[in-house]
């Protein structure tokens, strides 16, 4: 599969003229139909890289790590179920199915229909397996109805959007792009084009001196754009979105000169998306500060932002601990510790209307970060 996605990517190259935009070769690489990472049979999820019996993953997500995760997250979406008059919940980018399990167990009758948009063929099939009990309650969906009402959930969804990657001389901002490097065989490398791109945050009077020469960095705007759709298309409902990143100031900052863009196979990073393609994951943290604005400027409230451990323990996850056995809650201190997930991983949420006061923000909300 690797040597038929990398073929597919030396062919879209020479027919872009020999200069990819990265954004276009990540979104191949992840999701080319049958070939790229998300879209092809590879395992991804779970706690061990590949073992003796080839049962391994290259990473794990919360709710695969302790089930405590969703059943903290179930008391936020019940209260913004009750608070906007819905039943539905969507979720995008289900992964394994395993937080849809762990919300439908915890919420039972509150929810009517468990609606999930993923683009994976392969990860559907693991989905409809985890969550066969719940019968026609659980709907797949290709895409995005014009209309809908709900609460929408996406945990790790927008990492893994294709993102812009621009440089920075110490003079102007140019793209960066992919070329077919010659040789035997062929392979992948970077290639900046001169353009008029302009910095990705506004700075006074255009103060290019904030960011050191060799700059590179990400621009997020099929992530933005996602939110902004969904905004457009939400009719009642709210939306939590849960990834690692960073509000605008902290992503952009001087010593942040590498950007963020890493992979991730066999439970180990790097920084470079040229190689094993197809056979590990692309990624890049968010900037939340877009992300808050692309929701709001398309008529949703901001209510709120914070860690995800102050999310989990505003949403009860203490309670569940001390109910819970030695072993769940070790893997369960794994998604509030800061050298864990606690303080990496954050929590947006939005609302119709006027919004309401969010559990998951009573204590230690940062929306005045962003």
């Amino acid at each position: 599969m690797s040597a038929a996605l990398e073929q597919l990517l030396q062919c879209e190259i020479a027919q872009a003229g020999g200069w990819l935009p990265f954004d276009r070769f990540m979104a191949l690489a992840l999701y080319a139909p049958g070939l790229g990472y998300y879209s092809n049979e590879r395992r991804k999820f779970g706690l061990m890289p590949d073992g003796a019996g080839g049962a391994g993953s290259d990473f794990v997500t919360a709710p695969e790590m302790s089930p405590l995760f969703g059943a903290a997250l179930a008391l936020q979406i019940g209260q913004a179920l009750d608070a906007t008059g819905s039943s539905e919940v969507w979720e995008f980018g289900a992964g394994t199915g395993a937080l849809a399990a762990q919300l439908l167990q915890a919420l039972g009758e509150r929810i009517s229909r468990y609606r999930i948009v993923d683009l994976s063929g392969s990860l559907r099939r693991r989905q409809a397996e985890t969550l066969a009990a719940w019968g026609d309650r659980v709907e797949w969906l290709d895409r995005l109805p014009e209309r809908f009402d709900g609460v929408v959930v996406g945990n790790e969804v927008l990492d893994a959007m294709p993102v812009q990657l621009l440089s920075f001389d110490g003079n102007r901002w140019s793209e960066r792009g992919v070329v077919v490097q010659a040789g035997e065989p062929p392979s992948f490398a970077f290639a900046d084009r001169p353009s008029e791109q302009r910095p990705p945050i506004e700075l006074p009077a255009d103060d290019a001196r904030h960011f050191p020469p060799g700059t590179v960095t990400e621009t997020h705007a099929q992530a933005e754009a996602f939110v902004r759709t969904l905004a457009q298309r939400l009719r009642r409902g709210a939306i939590f979105l849960i990834d690692y990143g960073f509000p605008e100031a902290e992503y952009y900052h001087p010593q942040r000169s590498g950007g963020t863009l890493m992979c991730h196979h066999q439970h180990r990073a790097d920084p470079d998306p040229l190689l094993l393609v197809g056979e590990k994951d692309i990624t890049a943290h968010i900037n939340f500060t877009g992300i808050a604005l692309a929701g709001q400027d398309e008529g949703l409230s901001v209510l709120g932002y914070t860690s995800q451990a102050n999310f989990l323990i505003n949403c009860g996850l203490i309670d569940l601990l001390a109910a819970a056995s030695l072993s769940q809650r070790a893997m369960a201190h794994r998604l509030i510790a800061e050298h864990e997930m606690g303080e990496l991983f954050k929590v947006i949420g939005f609302a119709t209307g006027d919004g309401f006061d969010a559990l998951g923000f009573a204590a230690g909300d940062r929306s005045h970060m962003l």
